[in-house]
């Protein structure tokens, strides 16, 4: 399992050598999009609408809109500066609360954490001090430069660390537009939603759960590839000096021929052929 990222695991005076590993992976199938006529990729290019060109990525730079077309332009240093001083390769536990006090809303992203090199008997002990007190640890932790409040539970015998937002990343339910206070519900109808709860309540069986849309897709292309319903995308014309020249040798010769073609010759009159030979 790769390793994303080294440090160590601190609550009070403890340090425990850590590996992190991302614990889940997106599993979403990647679609290309083709150009209708030919099947070739579409490229995205970095275009100023003002200069009309296409950007490098070293004439970039980064800022902030705080109003309509004004910008406070940072710098690569004063970013690095930020990112050194929060930089710190640790997950550090600032408090021990209970997980049912959490609600999922807050939870991003999980991450398994692994032992480092002379961190085992610290792992096993923090480990064990969760399970024995039922409770998880709270804590701060920087991730590519930007700062994360985490979860430290256990997930069967490992330690995995949870991203989870900070409250002013959660949108307040208030602002949830039409949602209705209370309304007249009828006894019967309530009984029977209840009811039906009751028939479908099952335990959590996560291995039955299937994404159903993904294996149709995989299927259907699969089934395509295997009937050789495919397209091979054309390889993009390319322009070099020899052809480019030859374009201009070429242009420049039917010019030429134009020019050198001189206007038919009028036809001599009777009276004036007359007239010449008095």
């Amino acid at each position: 399992m790769h390793t994303m990222w080294k440090g160590t695991i601190s609550f009070g005076l403890v340090n425990i050598p850590v590996k992190l590993h991302s614990a889940t992976e997106n599993k979403d199938i990647p679609l290309r999009n083709l150009h209708k006529e030919c099947h070739s990729p579409v490229k995205y290019e970095k275009v100023c609408p003002v200069c009309d060109k296409e950007v490098a990525t070293e004439e970039i730079v980064k800022g902030y809109e705080y109003t309509k077309n004004k910008f406070v332009i940072l710098e690569e240093d004063d970013l690095e500066a930020i990112k050194d001083e929060n930089d710190e390769k640790a997950v550090e536990i600032v408090d021990f609360v209970k997980l049912e006090e959490i609600d999922p809303i807050y939870f991003d992203k999980s991450y398994y954490l692994s032992p480092n090199d002379g961190g085992t008997k610290g792992y096993v002990l923090l480990r064990e001090a969760l399970q024995e007190t039922g409770k998880i640890g709270l804590a701060k932790i920087t991730i590519r430069s930007k700062e994360h409040l985490a979860v430290v539970r256990i997930y069967h015998n490992t330690l995995v660390m949870e991203t989870i937002h900070f409250p002013d990343e959660v949108r307040d339910f208030k602002e949830v537009p039409n949602v209705p206070e209370e309304a007249k519900i009828v006894a019967k109808e309530l009984d029977t939603a209840k009811l039906l709860i009751d028939q479908l309540t099952t335990e959590f069986e996560p291995e039955k759960y299937t994404d159903e849309y993904r294996t149709a897709l995989l299927d259907l292309i699969d089934q395509k590839r295997k009937g050789e319903e495919v397209s091979t995308a054309k390889e993009p014309k390319k322009h070099d000096n020899v052809t480019d020249l030859m374009e201009a040798l070429e242009k420049s010769l039917q010019k030429t021929k134009k020019k050198k073609k001189k206007p038919a010759a009028k036809k001599k009159t009777a009276a004036a052929k007359q007239a010449k030979a008095n």
